[in-house]
């Protein structure tokens, strides 16, 4: 038996499924295991043993590129399609790849597109976004399994962010602190750069810690900002790094201070203790799923919204100090 699922499409969301593909692969353990991802997340599914093989997907926002992207499918003669994504499109792409079971959410009007759906369960009771990837593969009919996030890393990895580290002069003697100022949902998820560059001052200070500034390309200027504000400066690496090499990093860290963001979730993976600040989301729902980690949240009568850039004064964030976050984040050091 072959088959190809279709991960989440942020990296946030991919971290969070990884629970219910172990639940698949203990379902079904004599078959093949691929994924079909895009191409900003598919490393993350390199380093599982039972996952023999990534798909990259790209070129999906015109009608040719879907075409090509199925033929490859099709190729591979997957018996069985499964849609961790909620879109129309990702359940046409399966249809058009000719798997012949396709099972999913009945999101997005695509249920005449699938062999085998679910209905998803009303949001009346909070749950962990982790659990609505478990909750299809129970849906299904399949036997879920106690829930941990894992990102296993081999030792190459490790030792070459290791020796990246050393190269750039960090002294891996004293407490690393990585920062992750972006948020790629947009500005209304980010804690202000001024703040981040006073907590940086403060483990300099405090800890004499060694501060890294992780990030997108989109978020290099955001980062420069910090460093260029701040006497001792820290270290840039934002839209130096791929996804692998930024996971050894972080695994490095004595910990991880971060808006609600992929990254967060990556650290989280890692085992590395995570300092998130959240604003305008709701960390019940999107929050770090494991310790070691720390959320500071502040309500305000707007929380929580979906705006991307706040109307207001930004309470939910303007509220939160840079010594709150430092004295979070010491317990970890």
């Amino acid at each position: 038996m072959k088959i190809v699922v279709r991960a989440p499409n942020w990296i946030g969301d991919a971290i969070l499924s990884l629970p219910a593909l172990e639940s698949l692969r203990k379902n079904f353990p004599q078959a093949q295991i691929w994924i079909a991802a895009r191409e900003w997340v598919k490393d993350l599914f390199t380093s599982y043993h039972f996952i023999k093989g990534v798909i990259p997907l790209s070129n999906l926002d015109s009608l040719k590129g879907v075409r090509s992207a199925a033929k490859n499918l099709k190729e591979s003669n997957f018996d069985t399609g499964i849609l961790l994504t909620n879109s129309f499109s990702s359940a046409f792409l399966f249809y058009l790849a000719k798997i012949p079971e396709r099972w999913g959410y009945t999101r997005d009007g695509r249920g005449i597109l699938l062999t085998r759906s679910v209905t998803p369960k009303g949001r009346e009771e909070l749950s962990h976004q982790l659990n609505y990837y478990l909750e299809l593969i129970s849906g299904l009919g399949l036997k879920t399994y106690p829930s941990e996030i894992n990102l296993p890393l081999t030792q190459e990895e490790k030792t070459s962010a290791k020796e990246m580290l050393l190269s750039l002069n960090i002294d891996l003697k004293r407490p690393l602190v990585v920062l992750n100022p972006g948020a790629s949902y947009g500005p209304a998820k980010r804690w202000p750069a001024s703040r981040f560059a006073e907590v940086a001052r403060l483990f300099q200070q405090r800890k004499n810690a060694e501060i890294l500034i992780i990030g997108s390309s989109d978020e290099s200027e955001l980062a420069e900002s910090i460093v260029s504000s701040m006497t001792k400066k820290p270290l840039s690496l934002a839209g130096k790094t791929n996804l692998r090499l930024l996971a050894g990093l972080i695994s490095h860290a004595a910990v991880f201070v971060t808006n609600d963001s992929g990254p967060m979730h990556l650290a989280n993976a890692l085992k590395t203790p995570v300092t998130a600040i959240f604003g305008p989301t709701d960390p019940r729902l999107t929050g770090p799923f494991q310790e070691p980690a720390m959320v500071i949240k502040k309500e305000v009568l707007c929380w929580p919204c979906s705006y991307r850039e706040c109307p207001f004064d930004h309470g939910c964030m303007m509220k939160i100090e840079p010594e709150e976050v430092f004295k979070a984040s010491q317990k970890f050091l």
